[in-house]
């Protein structure tokens, strides 16, 4: 059976308001779980019916990922074959594909929100088949490493993280179609490359210090993924994730962005750094994107380490308030996987220095502490890390 299902969670009914995480987006309802538990269940493809709110960017944004080659790492051979078919298609194709077999998409919707809704078989016989041709090929991650001053934890690592792939040559766009990708994510790139100088030229803190430029993200957060199941030092002394994906461009910042600010014991020993320069911590202005599950730091959280990704916020020094979500609004819609994505020579980088120096100084108070990150009670991986810390 090919499967067609919706992106994100079921809404929280008003009597569980927190059913899934409430408004936020729970790993769940995030795409590539779709893909993982279509696996598990034995089904021969899946289509993710796109919506622009519940999966986080519109359409073009879908389209520009996926039209090129399609990236995987090694299979374990001993392992069941993947499910054939993995697609997107519009919610306007899927109305009409449905309304075929007499049935109607907000109907079956509506019905999708409650616990008892089952598949429902729609009688369509899909007969497709494509002519694939495989490559193999390698493509690295680069790591460095700046040893610490303390033998008894300077086996123990704080990881930076920012990806340095991106689309390369793409579908042609307003007559362009080399995919940069200057804020996603040469910015985030350029700001660990100065935090690992600052690193290797500085007082050195306890605990060593790890810089790990990912290949891959835009295909699925396939380098990172790889570096958590065979990683360079062991998971287990990995005591924090900090990553870097997209950075302020345009000029200092009152707040930051931090995803997953909220799952561990990083997200107050951040706010308690930044406290005295006036700058805070915004919640989460669409956490119904899932936002948390979009980056490389997700593959080091599901390894069981304390993880967050660290960006700008929208309250910018000196704009009016509402300038800033309007900005990244903006980037969203027209330069966001998109070859217009490119730099500026407009860019204010005194935000990407700003959030670079920030970053850099929680590094450096993780790497001298008492005692390492925890995962939150309620989090999803603190048993993975639990089981993993066990006896050190």
């Amino acid at each position: 059976k090919i499967l067609l299902v919706l992106v994100n969670d079921p809404p929280a009914p008003p009597s569980e308001p927190n059913l899934f995480g409430g408004k936020a987006m729970t790993y769940y309802g995030r795409w590539t779980y779709k893909y993982e538990e279509a696996e598990r269940r034995g089904a021969a493809g899946v289509l993710i019916v796109h919506t622009t709110g519940p999966a986080g960017y519109p359409w073009h944004v879908v389209v520009n990922s996926n039209s090129t080659e399609h990236r995987l790492l090694p299979r374990d051979p001993s392992l069941p074959a993947p499910i054939a078919v993995r697609g997107w298609i519009t919610d306007s194709a899927a109305t009409a594909l449905l309304a075929q077999a007499g049935l109607d998409m907000a109907t079956l919707r509506k019905q999708a929100e409650s616990r008892d809704f089952r598949p429902v078989p729609t009688g369509i016989i899909i007969d497709a088949s494509m002519q694939n041709s495989l490559q193999h090929m390698a493509a690295n991650n680069v790591i460095g490493v700046v040893r610490g001053v303390d033998p008894k934890v300077r086996d123990e690592y704080v990881a930076y993280s920012a990806h340095w792939d991106h689309f390369g040559i793409g579908p042609v766009v307003n007559g362009d179609s080399i995919y940069n990708g200057a804020v996603d994510n040469a910015s985030g790139v350029a700001s660990i490359l100065t935090i690992a100088h600052a690193a290797a030229e500085g007082v050195k803190p306890r605990r060593s210090q790890l810089f790990i430029f990912v290949t891959a993200e835009e295909s699925g957060l396939l380098g990172s993924e790889y570096f958590s199941e065979h990683p360079t030092v062991p998971a287990s002394k990995i005591i924090a994730a900090l990553n870097m994906d997209i950075v302020p461009v345009n000029g200092r910042v009152r707040d930051l962005n931090v995803l997953g600010d909220n799952k561990s014991s990083i997200g107050p020993t951040l706010a308690r750094l930044v406290k005295s320069e006036g700058i805070r911590l915004s919640p989460d202005a669409h956490p119904e994107a899932g936002h948390f599950y979009r980056s490389d730091h997700f593959s080091f959280a599901k390894a069981g380490i304390p993880s967050v990704s660290i960006g700008g916020g929208t309250d910018y020094v000196g704009r009016p308030t509402a300038w800033g979500l309007q900005q990244a609004e903006d980037y969203t819609a027209h330069r966001y996987h998109q070859p217009s994505d490119e730099y500026s020579p407009d860019f204010d980088l005194r935000g990407a220095a700003q959030l670079a120096e920030i970053v850099y100084r929680l590094g450096v108070t993780i790497g001298n502490a008492e005692v390492v990150p925890t995962w939150n009670a309620d989090a999803e991986f603190k048993s993975l890390r639990d089981a993993s810390r066990k006896g050190l």
